[in-house]
């Protein structure tokens, strides 16, 4: 009882401390509008406008009132806040004055994203957690914002110089910690990120410490702020119960066709085969006619790609696929038909929502990959591991999964920020850093029976793909 009487008593002292800035604390974000900007700067780029959003410790409203949502809920357990964020009669967004630890909205709905900001100001971080998953589904997306206990003495200081308003915090909490109160709340963490090195704003040296220094090695430990995205642990149905489109971009692939029909193994409760054509000169589309009419009980399809670059005939396969799942094979056959039913366990046992097969694990079969793409790919790999902060072994992999429902709002929407992708590798790989899980699965890789290697003028590509990777490092990395 006596416990249960103190942890009361933190609840109120933590209440009282925010009523009493309540009437100051929009002065004090005005005042140190640069640190705020940071970190709405972070925020938007992970939660596009028009999302649905629950914000719990949403204080005054600040951060709401900037993150244009389509419709939001603010939670606050201090009367003073509530009211406060209240005058400002924002569209689309209601505010409740609540105890999150053991949160009831009026209007029980699921959410795209859940912000949980000050985890320091909460008396029972894993009661909140738990509270916040029943307004989750599988593609809600969970932001835990708090400061790095490497800064409580720094912060400390801050707040006596009054240079920072005074929270006095509850709570110091480390990624580990907070890594830890998530899985037991039956969350997946998908990533982290570390913002803010120096909260004042001195032109260039601020820039220069908070977009570059602050994601180096090393520096990385000590930001301000941490950021920590999480996914509710999936509850998904049977896998037979799901389809699969296997989408197939060829181009002069006519002698691998019907090795391909005969070797894509069923999946699921309905297998899609779609052969995506673009532009051949070899008679591949008449050998996909005529497995259609080969085949008749496989569900084998022909579309016409644009004959501009694999990734827009990918796309283009995509807008056409009707299944859950989307599946790249390679018309070469390079990555075997058979281990595609691995990619299909992966992502309907929830292990990832986006799939990546990687060919540097196992022995090459021969000449499978020269030994200049081997270098470049294991150099690429390594830098897309410093710009995502995800361990990736192959980028170039032609073989990779996830849903269509997240291709369609997570990725698709983000497709052509990286610069000119000939492939769709990175389009997909940057797309999906962040707003999903990503695993890797290894796969045998063979050499080609029929045909040549589309990947050639491997000098000129390699600089597209530093290009891409420049691109993407400031707006993933450095944004």
């Amino acid at each position: 009882m006596l416990k249960i009487e103190y942890l009361q008593e933190q609840r109120e002292r933590l209440r009282a401390k925010k009523d009493a800035i309540a009437q100051e604390r929009e002065h004090w974000q005005s005042d140190n509008s640069y640190y705020y900007s940071q970190i709405l700067n972070s925020l938007k780029f992970f939660i596009p406008a028009n999302s649905s959003i629950l914000h719990i410790n949403c204080g005054t409203g600040y951060i709401l009132e900037r993150l244009d949502p389509s419709y939001a809920v603010g939670v606050e357990d201090a009367p003073g806040q509530i009211k406060k964020a209240e005058q400002k009669k924002l569209n689309n967004v209601g505010f409740i004055c609540q105890n999150p630890e053991e949160l009831s909205l009026p209007e029980p709905r699921v959410f795209d994203f859940i912000l949980i900001s000050s985890v320091e100001d909460l008396v029972d971080i894993k009661a909140v957690l738990d509270s916040v998953t029943k307004y989750a589904d599988n593609s809600t997306r969970i932001i835990v914002t708090n400061y790095n206990y490497l800064w409580n003495p720094l912060v400390r200081l801050a707040e006596k110089l009054k240079l920072k308003y005074p929270q006095e915090l509850h709570n110091w909490v480390s990624t580990k910690d907070m890594d830890d109160f998530m899985r037991l709340s039956g969350l997946d963490v998908i990533a982290t990120d570390n913002i803010i090195l120096f909260p004042y704003y001195i032109p260039l040296v601020s820039r220069l410490l908070n977009r570059f220094a602050a994601r180096l090695p090393f520096f990385n430990n000590f930001p301000l702020i941490q950021l920590s995205f999480a996914r509710k642990t999936p509850k998904l149905k049977d896998p037979a119960e799901y389809s699969i489109s296997v989408v197939v971009p060829c181009r002069n692939e006519v002698g691998n066709i019907q090795n391909a029909v005969e070797r894509i193994p069923a999946m699921g409760k309905h297998t899609e085969i779609i052969f995506c054509d673009d532009k051949s000169t070899d008679g591949t589309p008449e050998k996909v006619r005529e497995m259609i009419k080969k085949y008749p009980e496989k569900d084998i399809k022909l579309v016409a790609g644009p004959g501009i670059c694999k990734a827009k005939n990918v796309w283009t396969g995509f807008d056409a696929a009707s299944g859950d799942i989307l599946l790249i094979l390679d018309a070469d056959l390079s990555v075997i038909p058979e281990e595609l039913p691995y990619f299909f366990e992966a992502i309907t046992k929830g292990y990832g929502e986006f799939i990546n097969g990687s060919r540097l694990v196992y022995p090459m079969h021969d000449d499978a990959m020269r030994f200049l793409n081997v270098l470049g790919n294991k150099f690429f790999s390594t830098l897309f591991s410093f710009i995502l902060d995800i361990p990736l072994k192959d980028t170039l992999c032609g073989t990779k999964v996830l849903w269509r429902t997240d291709y369609l709002n997570k990725v698709k929407p983000r497709r052509g920020t990286w610069g000119e992708d000939r492939w769709g590798d990175y389009d997909l790989i940057f797309g999906a850093a962040k707003n999903l899980k990503i695993i890797e699965l290894p796969v045998h890789y063979m050499d080609r029976t029929y045909g040549e290697t589309k990947m050639t003028g491997r000098f000129k590509n390699g600089w597209i793909m530093l290009k891409m990777c420049r691109q993407s490092m400031f707006k993933t990395k450095f944004h």
